[in-house]
């Protein structure tokens, strides 16, 4: 495989009334043709900033430096309407709110058809016959009389089907899946993990994905980033993740998951504090003031990262100690 995306220190600045603030910092990452990429964290740290940057849909007068190459094409140096070429037909993305990303005034047949339209050329018919083929293939009950459908009229989960679909209709090269399953229930989640997965492997597309659920990201991707304060705290493959947790802010996600024959009444582990607003985030490492582990040259510098394993690097100075010390230990629960 060769690289599709490559992500060098990307920074975005926004600016607030609070003034500045730093939204993304130091965050660098590779996506290989085919291959699968994770992004996982708490609300606010940093997961759809990111896939935003990549689609070129930051909030206005955000300033964006670093590198994002995408097959051989700098992207951070595009105007609107070179970035408006590739958005939708190269880079496909699946907003986690279905609602609010499709159009309530236009069909469903409508909204699949414009890109291909756009990008591809298609006349009305043969774009119509398209949208129509992009429903089959998403499992979209009664596909025809669907074409006429507005948002509305769909359930839930048919709604993310049809952002499915429009993400997938002119083929691109690297599908980006924001949360896909967040409004949905137990079960239409497994289905449209499976589906986006299934789709995935049939076009050799290239995926990466945005979830707060680590079991999601167990079973969806090869390669895992954990972010934190606008910044990647661990990242490697994803089973090798798992095997070592090296941060402490990954070994408190995983701690504080769900877990299957608990005792009645037991309560889940806990991170102590909440993700700090954009504009309070600390100089030095930006998970110090929520961690067991933290000795004041935490609050130094940003800490680079350190290698655990083969492709496998966290971003703490105090390593070794949370490799010395079991799991549960060093949280607040």
């Amino acid at each position: 495989m060769n690289k599709l995306l490559e992500v060098s220190d990307l920074r975005v600045t926004l600016n607030t009334s609070r003034g500045q603030v730093h939204a993304l910092c130091d965050v660098s990452f590779e996506l290989e043709r085919g291959d699968s990429l994770g992004l996982i964290g708490e609300s606010g740290c940093g997961k759809s900033m990111t896939a935003l940057a990549l689609m070129g849909l930051l909030p206005e007068g955000a300033k964006v430096s670093g590198s994002i190459r995408f097959d051989g094409q700098e992207l951070t140096s595009l105007d609107d309407g070179a970035m408006g070429r590739l958005r939708g037909h190269r880079i496909g993305m699946v907003f986690q709110e279905p609602m609010t990303a499709l159009n309530p005034l236009h069909t469903i047949g409508q909204q699949i058809a414009e890109p291909l339209r756009l990008h591809l050329g298609l006349n009305a018919r043969d774009a119509r016959a398209k949208a129509l083929e992009l429903l089959e293939r998403v499992h979209l009950p009664d596909p025809a009389r669907r074409l006429d459908a507005y948002p509305h009229q769909l359930s839930g989960g048919q709604r993310q089907r049809v952002v499915i679909a429009i993400a997938l209709a002119c083929g691109p090269s690297l599908l980006i899946a924001d949360e896909p399953t967040t409004a949905l229930d137990v079960t239409l989640q497994r289905e449209v993990l499976e589906l986006i997965a299934r789709l995935v492997a049939e076009d050799g597309m290239a995926l990466l994905l945005v979830s707060h659920d680590l079991a999601v990201m167990a079973d969806s991707v090869r390669r895992l980033l954990v972010m934190y304060g606008g910044t990647v705290v661990e990242q490697g493959p994803t089973e090798e993740v798992f095997r070592r947790l090296s941060h402490p802010y990954t070994r408190g996600l995983f701690a504080a998951r769900p877990r299957l024959g608990l005792p009645r009444r037991s309560r889940l582990a806990t991170i102590p504090g909440r993700v700090p607003e954009l504009a309070d985030l600390p100089a030095g490492c930006p998970f110090a003031s929520r961690c067991g582990f933290v000795v004041p040259a935490c609050h130094d510098a940003l800490p680079a990262q350190h290698p655990v394993g083969l492709d496998h690097t966290a971003r703490c100075i105090r390593l070794g100690a949370v490799l010395d010390t079991p799991l549960e230990q060093g949280l607040v629960t």
